[in-house]
């Protein structure tokens, strides 16, 4: 008699937590038609591989938010090799790196993708060479900022990346077009000495207390020089710098750039 009693049971308490299949097949069709009103999405990453990681999640996360379920984007993740992409950085072959995110982009784009992004600032030295060879659109990721910074009402900010990003202008100046005055580090050591963590630190995932403390202080001389904010225009600086850290607003460009993706997805 137990044994019958304890089986009705379970069979009760498994009718009950099991979807009927009129009700999968109904969250089936809401997820289709949950797809079809977003765009494929393809991100070029592995420079590096850690803060491509922090693209995906916050994309991920940020369509869950927006449908309340777990629905998950369209999106395609192409990897670059970052061994090869800083040996064409050190021996100056910067067509040899636009050629990769070409092909990278052309592949995203065969598979699916509507538009790309780059998940990282150093490779927009040769957006415009990239995008001129596409016939779809390449998100930049200074354009976004810009955005982002604009909202905060804020005239003039501190950019730190690497020493591509900071002795060139090739994403300060298009901040600089929205109207935003940008400071970078003037003394060459520290442009030298920021690089190097982001090189041999925090593409490795390492983070090392000491070299925190320097890129705090960086932080907090150009806040006397008048800085209201300040750029992470490193993808990587953000696994190092927190909002908490500091006492301006920090801009985190792979946050920032991760949210554009979206409202491309979401077609806003």
């Amino acid at each position: 008699m137990k044994k019958y009693i304890f089986g009705v049971l379970f069979l009760t308490l498994t009718s009950y937590n099991t979807p009927s299949k009129k009700e999968l097949q109904e969250q089936h069709m809401i997820t289709e038609i949950e797809h079809s009103e977003m765009n494929t999405l393809g991100l070029i990453g592995g420079t590096s591989w850690h803060s491509t990681i922090d693209y995906y999640k916050t994309i991920n996360q940020s369509i869950n938010d927006h449908f309340g379920n777990n629905t998950n984007p369209p999106l395609i993740v192409y990897t670059l090799n970052q061994a090869e992409v800083h040996r064409f950085q050190i021996e100056n072959k910067w067509d040899s790196i636009a050629t990769m995110l070409v092909e990278a982009a052309l592949n995203l784009n065969k598979a699916g993708a509507d538009a790309v992004l780059f998940c990282a600032n150093t490779p927009h030295k040769v957006y415009d060479d990239v995008q001129q060879k596409l016939d779809f659109p390449v998100i930049h990721i200074a354009d976004a900022t810009a955005k982002a910074i604009h909202k905060k009402g804020l005239k003039k900010v501190l950019f730190l990346g690497t020493k591509y990003s900071m002795e060139e202008n090739f994403i300060t100046k298009r901040i600089e077009d929205n109207g935003i005055e940008v400071l970078v580090p003037k003394q060459k050591k520290e442009i030298e000495e920021l690089h190097r963590i982001i090189q041999e630190e925090l593409t490795y995932g390492v983070i090392n207390k000491k070299s925190k403390e320097y890129v705090l202080q960086v932080i907090k001389k150009s806040i006397v020089e008048g800085a209201e904010g300040v750029v992470l225009g490193c993808t990587e600086f953000p696994l190092m710098i927190f909002e908490e850290d500091l006492e301006v607003p920090a801009f985190n460009t792979t946050e920032i750039h991760s949210m554009a993706g979206v409202d491309y997805i979401l077609k806003n």
